[in-house]
C-alpha cells in the first residue's frame, strides 16, 4: 500500500496571511494557483468584510479560506470526495475558521435544498466532467442581487461564442476573465439578478 503525499498550499493575504493548509493528493484535485488567486481577489476587492461566500466544488478549500482570511462573515465548503473533505476540517480546526461550516455533499444535492443566499460563489468543479452546465443555470437562485461567481475551467467561457460544450446564453455577463498556463478563470454577474 502506497503512502498517500501531503501537500500544502499558502494563504495569500488577511488573518492567516502566510498560513499553510495541508490536502492529500486526490484525482481530480488541484489548488488554485497562487498568481490566479492574487489575481482573483485583486477583482473582487481585497476586504470582503461582511460577505457570505460558497465554495461549491471546495477541494482544498484554498480560494473559501482565503475569503475568511480577508473578512468574510460567513463560508460554506461543498465537497463531495471524503479524502477532502477529512482535510477540509482538519484545516478550519487548525485556522480555528469558526465561520467556515463544512458539508459533505454533491454539489447539485446542495443546490437543490440550499435557501442561502452569497455574495460570492466559488464555482471550481473537475474537469472533464460536464459541470459548469448543470450547475452554472442554478447558481442564479442562490446568489444576492449584487451577487458574483468565479468561474474556472479548463477552457475560456464566452457568451458571443458559447463553448461547445454547453450554451453559456445569456444569463451571465462576464465581469473579468483571464489565462494561466491551463486554467482559465472568469468573474461573471447574472443578468437575471
Amino acid at each position: 500500500m502506497t503512502e498517500k503525499k501531503l501537500n500544502t498550499v499558502r494563504i495569500n493575504a488577511g488573518e492567516w496571511r502566510s498560513r499553510l493548509i495541508k490536502f492529500l493528493d486526490a484525482p481530480g484535485l488541484r489548488p488554485t494557483p497562487e498568481r490566479v488567486r492574487q489575481t482573483v481577489f485583486n477583482w473582487l476587492g481585497q476586504d470582503l468584510t461582511g460577505l457570505n461566500c460558497l465554495d461549491l466544488f471546495a477541494g482544498t478549500g484554498v480560494m473559501g479560506f482565503e475569503a475568511l482570511s480577508r473578512g468574510a462573515l460567513a463560508l460554506t465548503l461543498v465537497e463531495k470526495s471524503l479524502v477532502a473533505c477529512q482535510a477540509l476540517f482538519a484545516n478550519k480546526q487548525l485556522l480555528k475558521a469558526e465561520a467556515a461550516n463544512i458539508l459533505h455533499q454533491d454539489a447539485l444535492q446542495f443546490l437543490n435544498k440550499n435557501t442561502l443566499k452569497f455574495n460570492i460563489i466559488f464555482l471550481d468543479p473537475p474537469y472533464q466532467q460536464g459541470w459548469l452546465p448543470k450547475v452554472l443555470p442554478l447558481l442564479t437562485a442562490h446568489l444576492h442581487a449584487e451577487g458574483l461567481v468565479y468561474v474556472e475551467a479548463e477552457y475560456a467561457l464566452d457568451v458571443a461564442q458559447p463553448n461547445t460544450t454547453f450554451n453559456f446564453s445569456s444569463d451571465w455577463e462576464i465581469i473579468k476573465q483571464s489565462k494561466a498556463g491551463n486554467v482559465f478563470y472568469h468573474l461573471l454577474k447574472s443578468t437575471k439578478n
